[in-house]
């Protein structure tokens, strides 16, 4: 049986698993022709549409950054502005199908991740699915 590993270990096998996947998720969206900010907006917004100042508190970016960054999705065609629905003065994102396809290619192309992903069985998957639902609540 192998030994039970310390929370330092696992702390250091999450921040290295954490590392590659943004290395690898960063390569694929440079591959798309968008920056690592502009890829993690759209991830963000495929759990749904969000206000412009949401978007930049989860990201930790400045509004002002925040604008730019939309302005250029935009300019693409990946999100829209839209009014929200409980607040004309707000201004909500939302991806669109150009949107949600660049984010599906970026996650494709991840190949260290795929490949990582693919050793795993469906029980296995399963599993890690389940333990870090646990540990990162959503």
């Amino acid at each position: 049986m192998s030994p039970i590993p310390s929370k330092a270990q696992l702390m250091e096998l999450l921040a290295h698993s954490v590392s590659t996947h943004y290395a690898d998720f960063t390569a694929a969206a440079v591959d798309m022709g968008l920056t690592p900010s502009q890829a993690k907006t759209l991830t963000v917004l495929r759990r749904g549409p969000a206000s412009m100042r949401s978007l930049a508190q989860t990201l930790a970016c400045d509004a002002s950054n925040m604008t730019g960054i939309i302005d250029r999705l935009e300019k693409r065609d990946l999100v829209r502005r839209e009014v929200s629905s409980t607040d004309r003065r707000v201004k909500n994102v939302a991806l669109t199908e150009v949107g949600e396809k660049a984010i599906d290619t970026i996650r494709e192309r991840m190949e260290q991740t795929q490949t990582g992903l693919d050793q795993l069985s469906d029980q296995e998957r399963a599993e890690l699915f389940r333990l870090l639902t646990v540990v990162f609540p959503r």
